[in-house]
């Protein structure tokens, strides 16, 4: 059974920073794409950023570019969302997600494996 569990989610005042984690078992997460998504209430999951697993080529959404940075560890089946200066619009439950294919994505529905989430509220 693969699963993704995410942590680091929590309060922060806009221009804070925060460090999410996740950490994948049942699967070795070496070779496959992995990405980020948030979901904020009323709204469509959105992608946030994504890491190949060959090459760990990186794709940011426009409205985190520059401000967050996707990384991973294939010796500890871990990635990591480090995000900086933080905006009230950055609040949602962020998700971390997995594919079968070395390549990234964009869309939601091209990831296979999904981890809980975990909330992520940004003050004003």
């Amino acid at each position: 059974q693969v699963l993704l569990a995410e942590s680091g989610g929590g309060l922060v005042q806009a221009g804070g920073s925060l460090r999410l984690s996740c950490v994948a078992s049942g699967h070795t997460f070496r070779n496959v794409g992995m990405g980020w998504f948030r979901q904020a209430p009323g709204k469509e999951r959105e992608f946030v950023a994504a890491i190949s697993g060959k090459y760990n080529i990186t794709f940011y959404a426009d409205s985190v570019k520059g401000r967050f940075t996707i990384s991973r560890d294939n010796a500890k089946n871990t990635m990591a969302l480090q995000m900086d200066n933080l905006k009230p619009e950055d609040t949602a439950l962020y998700f971390c997600a997995g594919r079968t294919e070395w390549t990234f994505h964009r869309n939601p529905g091209e990831y296979h494996y999904w981890g809980q989430g975990t909330q992520v509220t940004v003050s004003s």
